[in-house]
């Protein structure tokens, strides 16, 4: 059984805790320790029992305590070359990452206290970016965040998850008509930015299968979406194809501030 909770996920701060047998990692730590400590214990979870931290990509919202976590806590933090690079020149890293400092390779599996991940490219905007396909204890998980288009790679390891975390940013109509000047709106909406509601619904009907019991929408816009935008975007998309979200698969937007509700995958 794995444990499973996000802590935070959106454009504040995003950090996700898994646990097998006693022993934790974190994939991206966008937020302060002392939440990540919060979020943890009342939950019932040890910080203690973090090992280490995988890093998707090098923007703000997903590296905020690294330094704190690798250079005082001494937990390794993997990352692509590239990422770490970017995360050592991003003004949100003081002191710079060194002893701490591990390296992935895009589809090159690491081993870790029975957790198998497997970095594989997604579209981005970062100096480097992956999302990671986790295995452990027969249960495959995938997360995808912050990415600007599906790729086939992404297809690939996303229809292969049991539980599948990925990234619905935006509502079409709510950025278009929003506040943010239109380099931003063009930034968020090009082919490195962000999912749309839409899209992200259009490929969940194509990799959805009886294998795959839940997922969790992520990243969502505090300013261009709503959980409930969300989540109808995926209801709808699903019903036009004859599935019905609560009896074919779970599907849950995760809180962008504060923890979800703690997971045991079976």
């Amino acid at each position: 059984m794995i444990k499973f909770i996000s802590l935070a996920s959106g454009s504040s701060g995003n950090c996700y805790y898994l646990e097998l047998n006693g022993k934790g990692i974190l994939i991206d730590a966008g937020i302060h320790v002392r939440q990540i400590k919060v979020g943890l214990g009342n939950a019932g979870l040890c910080f203690d029992n973090i090992m280490a931290v995988f890093v998707t990509h090098d923007h703000a919202d997903h590296i905020k305590s690294l330094s704190s976590l690798g250079e005082k806590y001494h937990l390794p933090i993997y990352a692509t070359k590239e990422t770490h690079i970017g995360i050592n020149r991003n003004y949100c890293t003081s002191p710079k990452l060194s002893g701490c400092v591990r390296y992935v390779e895009k589809l090159v599996a690491t081993e870790l206290f029975g957790f198998r991940l497997t970095p594989f490219e997604v579209p981005h905007d970062g100096s480097d970016n992956v999302g990671y396909f986790v295995e452990a204890d027969g249960i495959n998980l995938c997360f995808i965040t912050d990415i600007g288009h599906i790729t086939d790679i992404v297809k690939e390891y996303a229809e292969k998850a049991n539980y599948l975390i990925v990234e619905s940013n935006y509502d079409k109509n709510m950025l278009d008509m929003g506040r943010y000047p239109a380099f931003l709106k063009a930034r968020i909406s090009s082919p490195t930015g962000h999912l749309c509601n839409s899209e992200t619904a259009r490929f969940l009907t194509e990799i959805v299968n009886p294998d795959m019991h839940h997922i969790w929408l992520c990243h969502l816009s505090a300013d261009n979406n709503h959980p409930e935008i969300a989540l109808k975007t995926v209801e709808m998309a699903f019903r036009n194809v004859g599935l019905i979200i609560g009896k074919d698969v779970e599907v849950t937007p995760l809180k962008r501030t504060t923890p979800s509700l703690l997971y045991e995958l079976v």
